[in-house]
């Protein structure tokens, strides 16, 4: 196939409520990364008393997040298909490079970063989109064994098991829970044997609570979760402040910039818990506008798997429905730790919050979409790939 023969996305068409929808999750997360930083960055050495240092360093992000979009975006699938093993260990080797001493960088007791200059790269966040195009290439590859335990469902369990035990040295137990997810779903959508499928979620379920008691600091986080007023100075700290930011804002908000919470109470107020401030500024309809958005996304991605499905491209509708899943699960985990339904975990929300590894692959996860629903059109029109 040479693909620079079909033709330019313009006379075919792509999905505008796909494209819109991330967009406007962009633009909103711009206005409200540099309205919860203000505070830090004219108060902190390192951004040089600058009001503006993360709104620049986020408008550097986003842009090198539209650029990645557009690369990618030229990519065939098939490409990516083929890559896709290769792209995956090439994560895992990354994430073995980043607990090196030398290579990765501690921040807050965790080692999660490989340092670039003037930025960090974080191999966790690229990791779920190597997860994504991995289980969905593998479930294609072994769709014939996906009843049969040891030849379709232990290889992934093995890898994915590896990639776990990493993922705890650094320690990032969010995107642990986020990339299992995914791992999960793409396999469950690709036709995983429910009885195998409802043993696993059973037996992880047993092992994230395993994990959490066996961790003094995770444990504290549930118990700090449960009841955050009764050490509002301590372990319920960040979640009493986002509490309080969410009551403060009611329907409508106290006003764009005008949060308290902002400034110092709230701890990652533009990264972590950005939606509190937006709550407290925008109130309600700011978060109801927000979560809307995200559904609208996620139902456009899942469209455009069922419409890859339907044209019996099986890899194209499980990495767009991995996508899906993948941004639906980190969205609502971060939306329920702001809201006080989850134990507070540092999971970042996708294409609004503070932070240039995230955004760029969040872009990223965008262009494959776009990209499936330009050659799923390609394909209706009577083309061939």
């Amino acid at each position: 196939m040479n693909f620079y023969r079909q033709p330019a996305p313009q006379e075919l068409g792509i999905d505008q409520g796909l494209l819109w929808s991330a967009l406007l999750l962009l633009c909103i997360g711009l206005v409200m990364v540099y309205s919860a930083s203000i505070a830090m960055a004219e108060a902190e050495r390192f951004t040089g008393f600058r009001s503006s240092y993360f709104l620049g360093r986020h408008s550097v992000y986003i842009a090198i997040g539209v650029v990645a979009a557009a690369v990618i975006f030229r990519v065939p699938l098939w490409v990516l298909q083929r890559a896709a093993p290769w792209l995956f260990l090439l994560g895992g080797l990354m994430l073995v490079a980043v607990l090196i001493p030398g290579i990765g960088h501690e921040v807050n007791g965790s080692r999660r970063w490989i340092p670039l200059g003037i930025a960090g790269f974080q191999p966790s966040e690229l990791m779920k989109l190597f997860v994504v195009l991995y289980a969905a290439d593998y479930t294609v590859r072994k769709a014939a064994f996906m009843d049969d335990f040891r030849k379709g469902f232990l290889p992934m369990f093995a890898v994915m098991t590896l990639i776990a035990a990493l993922l705890l040295r650094e320690p990032d137990f969010g995107a642990l829970v986020v990339i299992t997810t995914i791992a999960m779903a793409v396999l469950f959508l690709g036709g995983l044997n429910w009885r195998l499928f409802a043993g696993l979620a059973v037996l992880l379920a047993a092992a994230f609570v395993v994990l959490i008691v066996s961790s003094p600091y995770r444990f504290q986080r549930i118990v700090g979760f449960m009841d955050p007023w009764s050490d509002a100075y301590g372990k319920g700290y960040q979640l009493s402040h986002s509490l309080i930011a969410f009551g403060r804002g009611e329907w409508l908000g106290v006003g764009l910039g005008a949060s308290v919470e902002k400034l110092f109470y709230l701890p990652e107020a533009h990264t972590d818990f950005l939606l509190a401030v937006i709550a407290e500024e925008l109130g309600f309809a700011g978060v109801a506008a927000v979560i809307t958005l995200f559904l609208f996304l996620v139902h456009r991605a899942f469209a455009v798997g069922r419409r890859a499905a339907s044209l019996e491209r099986y890899f194209a509708a499980l990495v767009a429905q991995g996508v899906g899943v993948w941004l639906a699960a980190q969205a609502f985990i971060n939306m329920g730790v702001n809201m006080g339904l989850l134990p507070t975990k540092g999971l970042t929300l996708p294409l609004l919050s503070f932070g240039g590894t995230g955004i760029v692959v969040n872009c990223m996860a965008v262009g494959i979409l776009l990209r499936i629903d330009h050659e799923n059109r390609y394909l209706m029109k009577g083309g061939s790939l």
